[in-house]
């Protein structure tokens, strides 16, 4: 085979786990080289002679098939090396090969997954920084999660998904949980439906509250148990709207007891006094109960209130209440409570402007942001033209696209869900093609495939579990409709493009790096580029949501321990790549590089662009100064962004010291932070928090991944410090 036929051909490599790729001189170059290396032999000369002679020596391909297999090419390199003036490199490049396939046993062997728990390897025990790894639940969780993760990759999966996961090409998320179990990812609960037609956990038959204090009572034990059947996030919507009828009941019986002791003229200030109180222990008491709660997987219950649109007076007491329990904080000493996630809906002529009439909450919500970090705010206004209609995110930033039920012809979202995240790893892609764009969509092309492949294949799992694996989902209303008892199947919860399907993806800041170099952000036909990565996911998803009955979408994944994963892969594989291995963490979806001092304004416009390509899930936020004296410049930043993006988050310092009294910005060390005023590490001391990456996280406590820790140390503020 000559060299041009090569290169001009659409020459296609099959694997041996049955997967294509196309023929890539650059990895015969790769392979050779790195054989050569392990000897310190530095011959680029031979190199170059080494990948003519071996494409000479591999048989023509088939006119009709035009294909290859992978064990020929493997076969030519080891014959040339072994002939030539270097036989000593066939036994490295066999040797490499060997290495590789053995970690790859590694990988997807059960007794060397529990081995690396026992040894408390940190990529594992610090994978998922909402897990207390030193606590017995959090360890059984651990070490059933390393026996599934490893059976699944070895006798589960379709063996491309298999191995492109192993290989760090793409990550078929929540290993631990699916496809060992046929569970599903995360959901909107349908609350108001609970809450209003009872419901059963265990033994117990619920029937519907009679106060707001049961009602939120009744919604602890709900999120308990929900968090225990999914593995992802769970978010109850308009938590203010669904409570006040509760709240409602509360008042009518604080009447009804005054009417026999107050006065008249006295009876209704009473009885709103009372409520009022009621109202803000029912919420206090929420509060207290999930942060106090364990899932059966070990960790506090990921769950998010949204609230803010409600104008009664008793959906504005909830709100106000929901508030003033963050602002308070949790114990004697106010810890920041990392749940519930708090989400406040911004509309114009509710609560945005001062004639408004809940402006007065959006400044209690901004004081709160400034102390707590949340709330995060939501823009009615954009979020509906891009999702079609409102609703909070499903966990950090998971959204439901509008979906009209064909039986009643009316919009659902209360009880959908989601059934699982598969991403793309994209600086993999940019750093292989070699600056060829070309190049670059082929290999992406063939990537999405196995992405497709995946999602089937979780879909397929999902729907193989029957409704009596999950009854407080399928039988009790968390997912809005209840099987009966002579249903076996759980489809109907999913099809009809009820249920999202998400095509995920990280790190388009260093995919454009590797084309344009590190400073691309102001270059537009870069940023052109990284538009269209997401645009031809988003016609994937648009085209497979067309085939099938799931809503695919694409989703700008959390990245949490994903962010250190990928790069470590790649950085194993490929060497210190200058602003894109070298950081030691890639890059969250289609953030700008949080190394870089920008205005929030200016980086608000530069990530506005991204959001409609990616509705499946997304968030944007901006990197302050404290702000507790300087309520205005938040505003102004929540005002500007109304009409850009749909969801904002805060970070700002709000690390406490409680042995100096220190409050601000921990100083970050090598694997955790300290006081800067008396170098205090002790988490028993100190509360350190930080937003994990769509919720927040406390590192002292519950340390993250190594790549995680730098790309939070390395953060530059977007806003000056007021003096």
């Amino acid at each position: 085979m000559l060299l041009e036929d090569v290169t001009s051909a659409n020459l296609i490599v099959i694997k041996r786990d049955g997967s294509t790729a196309g023929f890539d001189l650059a990895k015969i170059y790769r392979a050779i080289y790195l054989a050569l290396q392990e000897l310190a032999i530095n011959d680029h000369e031979f190199v170059m002679q080494a990948v003519r002679e071996v494409v000479a020596s591999l048989p023509a391909p088939s006119l009709l098939e035009n294909t290859l297999e992978i064990e020929v090419i493997h076969a030519a390199i080891t014959d040339f090396l072994l002939n030539s003036k270097y036989p000593q490199a066939a036994q490295s490049y066999i040797s490499f090969r060997v290495k590789r396939e053995t970690n790859n046993e590694k990988t997807v062997d059960i007794t060397q997954a529990v081995a690396k728990l026992l040894n408390r390897d940190k990529t594992v025990i610090n994978e998922n920084a909402n897990k207390d790894s030193t606590i017995f639940n959090t360890q059984r969780d651990l070490t059933a999660g390393s026996v599934a993760k490893a059976y699944a990759l070895r006798s589960m999966l379709p063996k491309a998904v298999a191995n492109a996961h192993i290989k760090g090409e793409i990550h078929f998320h929540d290993l631990d949980y699916n496809p060992f179990q046929p569970m599903t990812n995360c959901c909107l609960i349908d609350i108001a439906g609970m809450l209003r037609n009872g419901f059963q956990i265990g033994n117990a038959k619920v029937e519907s509250p009679k106060s707001i204090n049961t009602a939120t009572a009744q919604i602890s034990q709900i999120i308990a148990n929900v968090a225990s059947s999914q593995y992802g996030g769970c978010s109850v919507d308009r938590v203010d709207e669904v409570l006040a009828p509760y709240a409602h009941l509360n008042y009518q019986k604080h009447l009804q007891d005054a009417q026999t002791w107050i006065e008249p003229d006295k009876q209704e200030n009473y009885a709103w006094a009372k409520t009022q109180k009621d109202i803000y222990d029912a919420m206090q008491s929420l509060e207290y109960e999930i942060n106090t709660l364990y899932s059966s997987n070990g960790q506090t219950p990921f769950v998010t209130l949204g609230f803010g649109l409600g104008t009664n007076q008793y959906e504005r007491e909830i709100q106000k209440a929901i508030l003033q329990v963050r602002i308070k904080g949790i114990g004697k000493d106010g810890y920041t409570a990392i749940f519930p996630k708090l989400v406040f809906g911004l509309r114009k002529g509710i609560n945005f402007s001062p004639q408004d009439p809940n402006y007065d909450i959006k400044q209690l919500a901004l004081e709160c942001s400034a102390q707590r970090m949340y709330p995060d705010v939501l823009s009615y206004d954009k979020l509906t033209e891009l999702e079609g209609d409102y609703k909070v995110p499903m966990g950090c930033r998971s959204f439901l696209p509008q979906w009209i039920d064909p039986d009643t012809g009316q919009a659902v979202n209360a009880g959908r869900n989601n059934l699982g995240v598969v991403t793309l790893n994209l600086p993999r892609i940019a750093i292989e093609a070699h600056g060829e764009k070309d190049r670059f969509w082929q290999i992406f092309t063939q990537r999405v495939e196995i992405v497709k492949q995946a999602l089937l294949y979780r879909i397929k799992r999902c729907e193989e579990a029957v409704p009596e694996n999950a009854p407080i989902l399928y039988q009790h209303g968390a997912l809005g409709l209840r099987a009966t008892a002579k249903e076996t199947t759980v489809s109907k919860f999913f099809q009809n493009h009820r249920a999202t399907v998400s095509i995920g993806y990280i790190g388009l800041y260093e995919v454009a790096t590797c084309f344009y170099g590190p400073q691309w952000e102001t270059n537009r036909e870069a940023k052109e580029f990284t538009l269209e990565i997401l645009e031809r996911l988003n016609d994937y998803a648009t085209c497979w949501k067309q085939e099938y009955p799931y809503w695919f979408s694409v989703y700008a994944t959390p990245s949490e321990s994903l962010t250190d994963r990928f790069c470590r892969l790649d950085q194993a594989k490929f060497g210190l790549i200058p602003d894109v291995t070298d950081k030691d963490y890639y890059t969250n979806s289609f953030h700008y590089d949080v190394r870089k001092k920008i205005t929030p304004f200016a980086k608000i416009d530069f990530e506005a662009e991204y959001a409609p390509y990616t509705k499946g899930g997304f968030i944007h936020y901006c990197e302050y100064p404290k702000l507790t004296h300087n309520l205005a410049a938040l505003e102004a930043v929540w005002d500007y962004a109304y009409d850009k993006v749909a969801y904002l988050g805060t970070n700002t310092p709000i690390d406490h010291c409680y042995v100096c009294d220190f409050a601000g910005e921990f100083l970050p060390t090598a694997c955790g932070f300290k006081c800067p005023q008396c170098g205090n590490e002790d988490p028993a001391t100190c509360d350190v928090v930080k937003r994990t990456c769509g919720y927040l996280g406390n590192p002292q406590k519950r340390p993250m991944v190594h790549g995680r820790h730098v790309e939070i140390s390395q953060r530059v503020k977007h806003l000056e410090e007021k003096k």
